[in-house]
């Protein structure tokens, strides 16, 4: 099967969605799914070549104070997606959230749909990144935190408590689908379930010290 053909929305030359690079101008090309047709096309493309519909907008912003990138340790591209703002390496296409972004963008879905058009579906986790490191936070460079998102989503996030979340390549999709589908609403449903079973259970061993107390003649736990 041929690659599909689309025009680089800098110099209008034909170029295949699977090219990295624009081989007349030379701009690097990313491609994203139409959030109207989900038909691929460039970013930078004011309107879908499939449907006409208009792309979302995207804008570079001041490099300054974007940090560098925990795993590359190249300087962080601030972008913002919509209304969304956010932090990406070129490199190893990890992205960096503030905190009250990331709440937002779990919250919104009109957010989500654009970030998730923004990443495209040539996404790649290289696996150069399993061996597990802490890395440090852009904003305050100390060492952040390892977690299970939602304690059940398998993807091991790095945060920092006061700045943000750090995602490598492809987990942010990932985390995104496991909100979507209800993951975080089970695990606390789960977590909920067996607070009440623990609890349950305290009151059956006070209930039944408080027995054996009166059995023996000593104090009651009784309430």
């Amino acid at each position: 099967m041929q690659p599909e053909a689309l025009n680089c929305p800098n110099c209008g030359g034909a170029a295949d969605v699977d090219r990295p690079s624009c081989e007349f101008c030379g701009s690097r090309l990313r491609t994203a799914a139409c959030r109207s047709c989900l038909g691929m096309m460039f970013l930078g493309s004011k309107f879908c070549t499939h449907c006409g519909s208009p792309t979302q907008s995207v804008t570079l912003l001041d490099p300054k104070d974007a940090g560098d990138c925990p795993r590359c340790n190249i300087q962080l591209r601030s972008l913002k997606i919509d209304t969304v703002l956010i932090r990406e390496c070129e490199r190893c296409e990890g992205f960096w959230s503030g905190t009250d972004t990331f709440e937002s963008l779990c919250a919104n879905k009109e957010q989500q749909s654009s970030v998730l058009a923004f990443i495209g579906s040539f996404v790649h986790a290289n696996g150069e990144f399993e061996k597990v490191t802490y890395v440090r936070c852009p904003d305050c460079r100390q060492l952040m935190n390892r977690s299970n998102f939602g304690r059940a989503s398998g993807v091991i996030i790095d945060a920092c408590k006061q700045h943000g979340v750090w995602f490598d390549a492809a987990e942010l999709p990932k985390i995104l689908d496991f909100v979507n589908t209800g993951g975080l609403a089970r695990q606390r449903v789960k977590e909920k379930m067996e607070l009440e079973d623990e609890l349950s259970r305290l009151r059956d061993e006070r209930r039944r010290l408080g027995m054996l107390g009166r059995q023996f003649g000593g104090n009651s736990w009784d309430d």
